[in-house]
């Protein structure tokens, strides 16, 4: 009961991520990169203070391959919102999450239940209906390149963290190592205001700094296909935060959407009684 309390409150951090990222762009008309920018170096700064507070900061033990996953997530999700819908990009990104880390079970020998693979299919169908537009459909290749470069790279990132000794150690390192990674980003623009700012920084702070630490410490106890599908949640309840938070109203196509994705994940992480 303590893995699956820690994997819910994993999945509400991406969310309330998901929500300060659309307010900060969508609202406060934030360029993405300065987001991506604040949103690594509050995270860098924050996860560092903690840890040497703890006893102590150090890089002996880390390689490059949890900040350059990190710093390849934090750059393309900028770079793919210039040129995605943001329904369309949410989609790519997790679809793209879950073939990743799909095909590092598979690449590892891992089993794969059929209920898994047919829970997936069920949560990306109900992905698929909750945040498709309505109108006009635009898919330029920019886009879903850079979109299919951030989901790649989380996915990698995650398959990382499930050898993390260290979760906090861990995720402080790959923050601190991310930052020069990203920086080029305010090469594109600083258009930002105060509020937008704030989003940035707590999401840096809190949500993502946190919250992927938090990831990081339950990773090694879930198999790969598990957090994979997990993660499928995010939206439905990034959608579920506008309508508590944001007023927005609930349709029958995001409820029936919602069942799809919540049922999914539900079938493919049942593990009967023997």
């Amino acid at each position: 009961m303590r893995l699956i309390a820690l994997t819910c409150l994993t999945m509400l951090a991406f969310a309330a991520n998901s929500l300060l990222t659309r307010a900060a762009l969508a609202g406060e008309g934030m360029d993405p990169g300065l987001f991506a920018v604040l949103r690594t170096l509050a995270g860098a700064l924050t996860l560092a203070a903690l840890v040497a507070r703890r006893g102590g900061f150090t890089f002996g033990r880390v390689t490059w391959g949890g900040p350059v996953t990190l710093g390849l997530y934090m750059i393309g999700f900028s770079l793919a919102y210039r040129h995605l819908d943001t329904g369309i990009g949410a989609l790519i990104l997790f679809g793209g999450v879950q073939a990743t880390m799909f095909a590092g079970a598979v690449w590892g020998r891992t089993a794969i239940p059929t209920a898994r693979w047919v829970g997936a299919a069920m949560s990306i169908g109900g992905l698929a209906l909750l945040v498709w537009p309505t109108g006009p459909v635009r898919l330029p290749l920019a886009g879903i390149g850079f979109m299919s470069a951030a989901a790649a790279g989380w996915g990698l990132y995650s398959l990382i963290g499930r050898g993390a000794q260290d979760p906090l150690q861990a995720t402080a390192a790959n923050f601190a190592l991310a930052v020069p990674l990203v920086l080029p980003l305010v090469l594109l623009g600083v258009d930002a205001t105060g509020p937008g700012i704030a989003m940035a920084m707590i999401a840096g702070a809190v949500t993502s700094g946190l919250g992927y630490a938090l990831w990081y410490a339950i990773l090694p106890r879930l198999a790969a296909t598990q957090a994979a599908l997990a993660q499928l949640s995010v939206p439905v309840l990034a959608a579920s935060g506008g309508v508590l938070l944001l007023d927005e109203t609930p349709t029958l196509r995001f409820l029936l959407a919602s069942a799809l994705v919540l049922g999914g994940i539900g079938i493919g992480l049942y593990r009967p009684k023997p």
